[in-house]
C-alpha cells in the first residue's frame, strides 16, 4: 500500500490541506483524501504513519453507516469506480482513504462529547476547583458535575462541552450558553442532542466490543437544509478510546490512540514551539499498531 503524505491533484482546487486531509472542490461536491500525516500538540509531525489514513477512512466509513438513523451525513460514495474519470489516474493515492462527499454549509463550531473527566475537561475541572474550594460542585461548561472526582473519573452522565474552531492553533472550549449566543438557542439545542445522542449509541457499542470512547469530537453542517454530519467522526484521531479489560480511574488510561504519540513527544527534548523532531521507527510502528488495533476491535476486521 502506498504511502501517502500530501496529494497533487490538479484536475480540481485544493480547497484545503489540514493537519491530516486533502481537500478538493468539485462544484457541488467535494474530494476528501485522508492522508498518513498525524498531528500532535497543534504540529503536523515530520514522519507519517503509513497507512493512517486508510484507517481513518475505514473507521469513518462504518460510523458514518452506523448512525445513520439518528442523523444524515454527507457521504456520496467511496467507491473510486464512481468518481468522475478524470480521477481515476489518481487510483494510488485515493483507494481506499478517500470518499466523495455533499457540499455542506459548515457550523464553524466543535461539537465535543465527554463521558469521562479527562485532557482538556480535567485540566479545566482543576482549575475551577482550585479557584472554587469548598464547593461540593463544579460548573463544567454549563454542566454541573460533583466536585471530588478524579483524572479518568466516568461522569455521572455524558455532557456536552462545544469548543471554537481554528484553522491554526487549538480549538478553545467554551460554554453551551456562549454556543447559544453564537449560533442561536434551536441550533444549539439539536447540536447538543445529536452529539450526546450519536456518542451514546457509539460508545455502548464500544463498550460491548472492550472499547471505551472516554471522549470525541464532531463537525456538522447543513446539506439542502438539514442537519448533517460531516468530516470524519469517532477515529483515533478525534477519540480517546480506553481498553474496557485495563481501565482503572486516577491515571490516564492505556489507549488505542495517538496519546501514545503524545507521551513520546512529551518525553524528548522538544519545546512545542520549534518545528517537532523525526519519529523513530518503533514508535511510528507503535502508533500504527494502536489505530490497527482499534480499527479490527471496533470494525470487525484488519485492513492493513
Amino acid at each position: 500500500m502506498k504511502t501517502v503524505i500530501k496529494t497533487d491533484i490538479k484536475e480540481y482546487p485544493l480547497l484545503a490541506r489540514g493537519k491530516v486531509r486533502d481537500v478538493y472542490d468539485l462544484g457541488d461536491l467535494l474530494l476528501i483524501i485522508a492522508t498518513d500525516r498525524i498531528s500532535a500538540f497543534d504540529w503536523v509531525l515530520p514522519t507519517p504513519i503509513p497507512g493512517k489514513g486508510v484507517i481513518l477512512n475505514s473507521m469513518s466509513l462504518f460510523w458514518f453507516s452506523f448512525v445513520n438513523e439518528i442523523i444524515p451525513n454527507h457521504l456520496l460514495s467511496s467507491n473510486i469506480s464512481s468518481y468522475p474519470q478524470n480521477l481515476q489516474k489518481y487510483k494510488d493515492d485515493l483507494d481506499g482513504r478517500s470518499m466523495l462527499v455533499r457540499k455542506a454549509k459548515r457550523i464553524d463550531l466543535e461539537c465535543v462529547a465527554r463521558g469521562y473527566l479527562v485532557g482538556s475537561g480535567y485540566k479545566d475541572y482543576k482549575a475551577i476547583l482550585k479557584a472554587n474550594p469548598g464547593h461540593e460542585t463544579v460548573d463544567l461548561y454549563g454542566t454541573i458535575i460533583p466536585a471530588n472526582l478524579q483524572l479518568a473519573d466516568m461522569l455521572p452522565r455524558p455532557i456536552f462541552t462545544p469548543a471554537t474552531k481554528e484553522d491554526s492553533g487549538h480549538d478553545e472550549n467554551i460554554s453551551f450558553a456562549r454556543m447559544s449566543q453564537m449560533i442561536g438557542a434551536e441550533l444549539a439545542g439539536q447540536l447538543r442532542d445529536a452529539t450526546l445522542s450519536i456518542y451514546n449509541k457509539a460508545n455502548e457499542y464500544a463498550v460491548s466490543r472492550g472499547i471505551i470512547i472516554a471522549d470525541t469530537k464532531f463537525e456538522f453542517g447543513f446539506i439542502d437544509n438539514k442537519l448533517s454530519l460531516i468530516d470524519e467522526i469517532l477515529s483515533p484521531d478525534s477519540s480517546r478510546f480506553w481498553p474496557v479489560s485495563s481501565y482503572i480511574p486516577g491515571a490516564n488510561p492505556a489507549s488505542f490512540d495517538k496519546q501514545y504519540l503524545r507521551d513520546w513527544l512529551e518525553s524528548v527534548d522538544w519545546d512545542k514551539n520549534s518545528p517537532p523532531p523525526e519519529l523513530p521507527p518503533d514508535v511510528v510502528e507503535n502508533t500504527l499498531e494502536k489505530y490497527q488495533q482499534a480499527h479490527k476491535i471496533l470494525v470487525g476486521h484488519d485492513i492493513i
